[in-house]
């Protein structure tokens, strides 16, 4: 099917023909930030799928805490414009784990790693995280290492 990056072009581009501004609005947005990425640094690159699904899983979390500021001030329609970009932006993430799911993730790549202790936590979640490759969020990843790692 060709990259994300493409995926996504050519999502924006049916959404513009169907006239749905709020989804051509959302990838017009995130095709902007992969945009920015690219041209960060010494020189211009073309960003993997992995580096696009990490940065909309960014985007994606800036939504979520958008909405939740919006909903908290009273700002209903703001909260529910960010809450709509949110949905558009999940569609191209992999599905979360549930927490059960999880929880094997993270006792597996401890295990594997031979982590035992609080004391190697730094370590422990960059496997952790690595083992779960974005597919929930890294608060969850962080308290569920802990939790393993303090019994």
């Amino acid at each position: 099917m060709g990259t994300l990056k493409d995926r996504l072009t050519t999502d924006m581009r049916a959404a513009l023909k169907a006239r749905d501004e709020m989804t051509t609005s959302t990838l017009r947005m995130a095709l902007a930030a992969v945009g920015a990425a690219e041209v960060a640094g010494q020189a211009k690159r073309e960003l993997g799928d992995d580096e696009v699904l990490a940065l909309l899983a960014k985007e994606a979390k800036k939504r979520r805490e958008a909405a939740a500021a919006f909903a908290e001030a009273g700002r209903d329609e703001q909260a529910a414009k960010e809450t709509a970009e949110g949905v558009v932006l999940e569609r191209y993430l992999p599905s979360q784990l549930s927490d059960d799911e999880l929880a094997e993730v993270v006792r597996t790549a401890l295990t594997t790693g031979g982590f035992t202790g609080m004391g190697q936590m730094g370590p422990a979640m960059k496997a952790a995280q690595a083992a779960v490759a974005g597919q929930a969020a890294g608060g969850r990843v962080a308290a569920e290492v802990r939790r393993q790692l303090a019994s």
